[in-house]
């Protein structure tokens, strides 16, 4: 199966030989993880970053079946950005098969030992936590999650549209929503 890549561009002019070089080095990974969907790839030139070496971004985001992964990277070169954010994207597919590879192999070694079928595997979870969603709008998430001292994010009910909304803090001090779409 061939990955779906979709390139969008801001600020920054698309060439055919930026598009080339994207889409050759996409096809890549897909053959480290056979099961990859999609790729969205965002490239972006920051005009009013003040440091040369955080004016090209590239944001890779990589979906399959049960796999969501994400890599940013900035610098002074968006062929640089690119090879970088590549190169962490690369090393989370490596780290996703050596752990479902290993956990296969793990379980079947552990049921031909005891003469068993397989047993499940445990969760990595080690905290639970519910709670109640609470509709609010952004600007009340963001006050929010500043009184509770949730540094990172803050999920909620988003009254404009009712959904399942996350605030969460950018490097530079902004604030980004998350708004979960389901397929």
């Amino acid at each position: 199966m061939t990955i779906r890549i979709l390139i969008n561009t801001s600020e920054m002019e698309m060439t055919p030989h930026l598009k080339e070089y994207v889409e050759k080095k996409l096809l890549k990974l897909n053959r480290l993880l056979e099961n990859l969907d999609e790729a969205r790839v965002e490239l972006k030139f920051n005009s009013s970053v003040r440091s040369a070496s955080d004016k090209h971004v590239a944001q890779l985001t990589v979906r399959g079946k049960n796999l969501l992964l994400r890599a940013e990277e900035r610098s002074e070169d968006i062929y640089t950005s690119i090879d970088v954010a590549l190169d962490k994207l690369h090393r989370q597919l490596e780290k996703f098969k050596g752990k479902h590879m290993r956990s296969r192999e793990e379980l079947a070694a552990l049921a031909a030992d005891a003469g068993v079928p397989h047993p499940k595997e445990e969760t990595p979870i080690v905290r639970r936590k519910s709670f109640l969603l609470e509709p609010m709008n952004e600007k009340e998430a963001i006050e929010q999650m500043q009184m509770l001292g949730h540094e990172e994010f803050f999920l909620f009910q988003n009254v404009q549209n009712g959904k399942v909304n996350v605030i969460y803090k950018r490097r530079d001090g902004s604030y980004g929503l998350l708004e979960p779409e389901i397929r």
